[in-house]
C-alpha cells in the first residue's frame, strides 16, 4: 500500500533499530504465550531475554525487557494514541489509517501504516499476547490488553485490509459530581437518589455514548457496606468501591475449549452473596438469568444494553430473550416484573458531552406488550403522568425525594 501524502507513516513493532527487539526472540516469546494462556510475567520476560544472548550489560537488558513487554503485552506503536488525554477509542481502518475518539469527536490523525502486512501483524500479535488465535480460519477475535479492549478483523471477511478496534478503559472512574456538567444538575440529584432506592436498571444508548461510563459513576454512590459484583465481557466497570467482585469472561482457547459465557457468571455470582447485581452489557441469552435474579429478590441490579432510546428497548429486550429460548410473552412479564428504570445516554454532536437524555420506567400493556412510559426528557419541560408519580413514589420510601 502506497504512502499517503503529508502524513506519518511507519511500520508496527518496532521504533527504531536501536531498539528494536529481536524478531524471533519475539516469536519464541509469543508460543511461550500461547502455551501459558497468555500469562508472561516481567520474570518471564527477563530468562528469555538471558536465554537468548542477545543482551550486554544489565542497562541493555532491562531496555530489552521493558521493550519486550511493550511488545507483548501492549499496544505497539498504537499505545501512544491510546494514552492521549480523553482518547476513548483508537481504530486502523483498511487503509492503515489511525483514527481516535475523543471529546472532539471522531477524527484522523494523520499517521498510519504504509504496508497491510503490518497492520494484520499487529493484529496476530494482540490474539498471542493473551493465548488467543488469529489466522484464516479465525479471523476475528475479541480481547484484553491490559486497560484496553481490542478487535480484529482479516480479510477477506474485513474487506480492503485488516481492521483494528481499541476501547481504552478508564483506569479511574469518575463521581456523578465530576461526570455531569451543571446542565444536568436535577440528574445529578435524580440517579444518586435512584441509587439509594436500589432500584433496578438499565442504561441504554449507542456506541460510545457513555453507557458504561455513567453506570460506573452511579455504582460509586452505593453505600461501602454492600457487595457489588460486576460480570462483563471484558472488565471495564472500574468504580471507586472497597467491595467490588469483578469477573471476567474466556473465550474458547486454541483448542476451542473452556469458554466461559456471561450467562455462566449470572449464575455464579448468585452464589457469591451481592448486594447489587451488574452485568456491564446485556446483548444475549444472558438476560435471562439476569431477569431471573431480579425476579428472585435481588435488588439495586443494573446493567448497559445498545439502544437508541428507551422506547425501543423493548424490541431489544425481546430478540435478546429469544436467545434464552423465552417466548416473547415469557421475557415481557420477566423484564416488566425485574426492571424499574431504563436511562438512555447520548453524546452531544455539537458538545460531545455525554450525559443522561431520557429516563423510563417499563411496564405491560393491556395487550401483555413490553410498553416505555417516558420520565423525564432533558431539554423539556416536566409533564405530570402516573410514570414520573410512580417516580416520586418509590423515591420517598427510600427518604428521598424527585428534582421533577
Amino acid at each position: 500500500m502506497g504512502g499517503l501524502s503529508g502524513r506519518r507513516r511507519w511500520e508496527p513493532e518496532f521504533r527504531d533499530n536501536k531498539n528494536q527487539t529481536n524478531p524471533e526472540l519475539l516469536e519464541q516469546i509469543r508460543l511461550k504465550a500461547l502455551n501459558n494462556n497468555g500469562e508472561l510475567s516481567d520474570v518471564d520476560l527477563a530468562s528469555a531475554v538471558r536465554a537468548s544472548g542477545n543482551v550486554m550489560g544489565a542497562q541493555s537488558s532491562a531496555e530489552m525487557v521493558q521493550n519486550l513487554s511493550h511488545d507483548i503485552h501492549g499496544l505497539g506503536v498504537l499505545e501512544e494514541f491510546a494514552r492521549r488525554p480523553g482518547v476513548t477509542d483508537v481504530l486502523v481502518d483498511a487503509r492503515g489509517q489511525i483514527w481516535i475518539d475523543d471529546a472532539q469527536g471522531l477524527r484522523l490523525t494523520g499517521a498510519g501504516f504504509s504496508d497491510p502486512a503490518a497492520v494484520r501483524a499487529l493484529a496476530v500479535r494482540f490474539a498471542a499476547g493473551v493465548g488467543r488465535r488469529l489466522d484464516d480460519s479465525q479471523p476475528f477475535v475479541d480481547l484484553s490488553l491490559g486497560r484496553y479492549r481490542v478487535h480484529a478483523v482479516l480479510p477477506p471477511i474485513a474487506t480492503g485490509g485488516t481492521l483494528i478496534s481499541i476501547r481504552v478503559k478508564h483506569q479511574q472512574s469518575l463521581g456523578l459530581n465530576s461526570l455531569l456538567d451543571p446542565q444536568h444538575s436535577d440528574w445529578l440529584q435524580a440517579l444518586e437518589a435512584i441509587v439509594m432506592a436500589r432500584m433496578n436498571i438499565l442504561i441504554s444508548g449507542g456506541t460510545g455514548a457513555g453507557k458504561t461510563t455513567l453506570l460506573s459513576a452511579m455504582l460509586t454512590q452505593v453505600p461501602t457496606d454492600e457487595r457489588i459484583i460486576v460480570v462483563e465481557d471484558s472488565a471495564e466497570l472500574i468504580p471507586q468501591h472497597p467491595h467490588l467482585i469483578s469477573l471476567q469472561t474466556r473465550g474458547r482457547n486454541v483448542e476451542g475449549v473452556g469458554e466461559i459465557g456471561l450467562s455462566d457468571l449470572v449464575r455464579q455470582s448468585l452464589r457469591m452473596r451481592p448486594d447489587r447485581l451488574v452485568v456491564g452489557e446485556c446483548r444475549g441469552a444472558e438476560i435471562g438469568d439476569f431477569l431471573g435474579a431480579m425476579n428472585t429478590g435481588h435488588e439495586g441490579a443494573a446493567g448497559t444494553i445498545h439502544a437508541n432510546s428507551v422506547q425501543s428497548v423493548p424490541a431489544r429486550l425481546i430478540a435478546m430473550g429469544s436467545l434464552a429460548k423465552m417466548t416473547p410473552q415469557a421475557t415481557a412479564l420477566q423484564a416488566a416484573s425485574a426492571l424499574d428504570l431504563l436511562i438512555h445516554v447520548a453524546r452531544d454532536p455539537h458538545t460531545g458531552v455525554r450525559g443522561p437524555i431520557q429516563l423510563g420506567h417499563l411496564e405491560l400493556s393491556n395487550a401483555g406488550n413490553l410498553e416505555v412510559h417516558l420520565i423525564k426528557e432533558h431539554g423539556r419541560e416536566t409533564q405530570e403522568s402516573v410514570a414520573l408519580d410512580w417516580f416520586r413514589e418509590r423515591l420517598e420510601v427510600g427518604g428521598k425525594t424527585s428534582p421533577w
